[in-house]
């Protein structure tokens, strides 16, 4: 009998949780899940035979390294802040950690122990970071086998929303934590395109975009994330000219944001006065000029440079920003009180579908030619709750583990799954539940 302490139960565990039900009686697993609110646990628990529920809090330190003593292996789909919490209690009694969250310098510094007791803490296995890893570096490795010389390197993930339960003019829906959009993008680009470092401020991100054509669903758009230059190192490729990786949204989507960029609504560094008295209305006009004489649409429009007529004022308007209706925040930030009223608009509904759309752009020279890679991968959901958000995130979690515990992978320390050792049994696994690549040649 193994041992799986998984912490946390949040929507972004759903699929992780189902997929160590279904795995739980052939591998002999006994799963503990602990989230802050045992409710919930109970509830995705579902009174599975092998899985147990407790209140977790993980500040609790006594609690934390007597439930984490009694594991063989840890999951931690905590907010990320907290994975250092947990890493450090796994390091100290030898237990395997794994996680989606981000890889950090304090987790790193933790590796060289964790070799010493035997002990993997698998960072970065979700989608992304993690399959994006993964489906890189497995062409990447498979073009420098066969003595090819990589030029360039793009990479775009995006979390939407599916055809069929595309319902707005934002063509897009909350399918991840809604925080996270809102921030998106804050602080400089960095990236390298034709040798040529790039740096793009925050109040320019929404402008620069690449345009993405993706097979049988049209073009989209991508805007650069904060830091593409530290992957050179991670995937080998310090010399490459050209590495970008982005985020993917549908065309007209980073138009219609740069409006709430530019007027200063995403900020989240102080605290707004007197919106217990204040409309959706008042709220974006606390951000625009004085004048009598003007209406708020004319002042907006004035000022970031649209016109009354234009898809991205009708985005504006069907968001509501404009309506005299009270506001959903009575304190907060300006990015919070944006936040909340995006939420009531798109938020995912009773039956939507999301879906996840990642595409790899290579370049490569072998033997005096140029040859080109189109990697992509596009996996829907099966309802609000089994999202492919969750999927993606929740499966290479649960594949990992179950590789771990078999003894297939037999790395120690700090690592991201970027090592085949790592990547391929995840990906041949993922085959099977509906997230396969599609790779072009030319």
């Amino acid at each position: 009998m193994q041992n799986i302490l998984l912490l946390g139960a949040g929507r972004s565990a759903t699929s992780l949780i189902n997929y160590l039900k279904d795995k739980a009686e052939k591998e002999n697993w006994k799963i503990r899940l602990g989230d802050f609110d045992v409710s919930l646990a109970n509830e995705k628990a579902a009174g599975h035979p092998s899985f147990s529920t407790i209140q977790f809090d993980i500040l609790n330190k006594i609690q934390s390294r007597e439930e984490i003593e009694n594991a063989d292996l840890v999951i931690s789909m905590l907010p990320a802040f907290l994975h250092f919490k947990v890493a450090e209690i796994c390091v100290d009694l030898g237990k395997h950690l794994v996680t989606a969250s981000y890889n950090n310098p304090e987790i790193n510094g933790l590796s060289d122990i964790a070799k010493s007791k035997n002990t993997l803490i698998l960072m970065e296995c979700g989608l992304d970071p993690g399959i994006d890893h993964m489906t890189a570096m497995a062409v990447i490795d498979e073009i420098k086998e066969k003595g090819g010389e990589l030029t360039s390197f793009k990479s775009y993930t995006g979390g939407l929303i599916a055809p069929e339960s595309d319902n707005n003019p934002w063509h897009y829906k909350f399918t991840w934590n809604p925080r996270n959009v809102i921030l998106a993008g804050q602080g400089a680009a960095k990236f390298i395109r034709n040798g040529r470092y790039k740096y793009i401020p925050y109040h320019r991100l929404f402008t620069r975009l690449d345009q993405i054509h993706v097979n049988g669903l049209g073009d989209f758009e991508g805007y650069p994330n904060r830091d593409s230059l530290s992957y050179r190192k991670i995937y080998g490729l310090e010399k490459i000219p050209t590495l970008l990786r982005g985020t993917l949204r549908k065309v007209g989507f980073s138009e219609a944001w740069n409006v709430f960029v530019q007027i200063g609504i995403t900020d989240d560094t102080y605290e707004i006065e007197g919106l217990e008295s204040m409309t959706n209305r008042d709220f974006v006009n606390a951000f625009l000029k004085y004048e009598e004489t003007q209406s708020i649409e004319d002042k907006l429009c004035e000022y970031v440079g649209i016109q009354r007529n234009s898809e991205t004022f009708e985005k504006l308007k069907w968001l509501g920003i404009f309506d005299e209706t009270e506001l959903p925040l009575k304190k907060g930030s300006p990015a919070q009180v944006l936040q909340a009223i995006c939420e009531k608009k798109l938020s995912l509904e009773e039956g939507d579908k999301d879906m996840i759309v990642m595409q790899h752009q290579f370049e490569y020279l072998l033997d005096g030619k140029k040859h080109y890679i189109d990697s992509s991968i596009v996996s829907y959901g099966e309802n609000e709750h089994e999202t492919a958000m969750a999927k993606t995130v929740g499966l290479p979690i649960g594949i990992a583990v179950k590789n771990i515990l078999n003894g297939n992978i037999k790395l120690r320390g700090v690592h991201i799954p970027i090592v085949k050792e790592l990547y391929e049994p995840i990906l041949k696994e993922l085959v099977h539940h509906g997230v396969s690549i599609n790779e072009t040649h030319s």
